[in-house]
């Protein structure tokens, strides 16, 4: 849902109201959750990750897999699930987005777990989570901009 007038006040109409922001929070917790696998970090970075939750990972990379990937594409934490980044790979690529995988993803800050990543999306408190093609200057940070590209 794009950031627009509307759901910036409607952010604000439940943000003030502690009881409907709960209740807020648990539809979002429990619908992105069973979709996606989401850790409510408040800081969504899903939208540049094919809807693979980063937080998922064992070792909660958000800006690439490990090293210890296998070469069938299983996590070297947990041998019998696939790497996530593996899946935000085959998942931004399929829908002709894998250049969102290049953005570089800001450190979480824990101190938004739990809270609505909608509120704060469409409040634009989260607009610095990755760098942007947009941004004005000399451009974004790319992974390949640090040399890490995958081998």
């Amino acid at each position: 849902m794009a950031r627009t007038r509307f759901y910036a006040r409607l952010a604000r109409f439940v943000e003030g109201r502690p009881g409907l922001y709960r209740w807020f929070t648990t539809a979002e917790r429990m619908s992105k959750e069973s979709l996606f696998g989401c850790r409510m970090c408040g800081q969504c970075a899903m939208p540049a990750t094919g809807y693979a939750c980063p937080m998922t990972c064992p070792k909660q990379l958000r800006n690439g897999p490990c090293g210890g990937v296998g070469s069938d594409g299983a996590c070297e934490v947990y041998p019998t699930l696939r790497c996530i980044w593996v899946m935000a790979d085959e998942r931004s690529t399929g829908a002709g987005h894998r250049r969102d995988l290049d953005l570089l993803q800001r450190p979480v800050d824990h101190r938004e777990q739990g809270r609505s990543s909608w509120v704060n999306y469409w409040q634009g408190r989260d607009e610095a989570l990755w760098t942007d093609a947009t941004t004005p200057g000399p451009g974004p940070l790319l992974h390949r901009d640090l040399g890490l590209v995958p081998r």
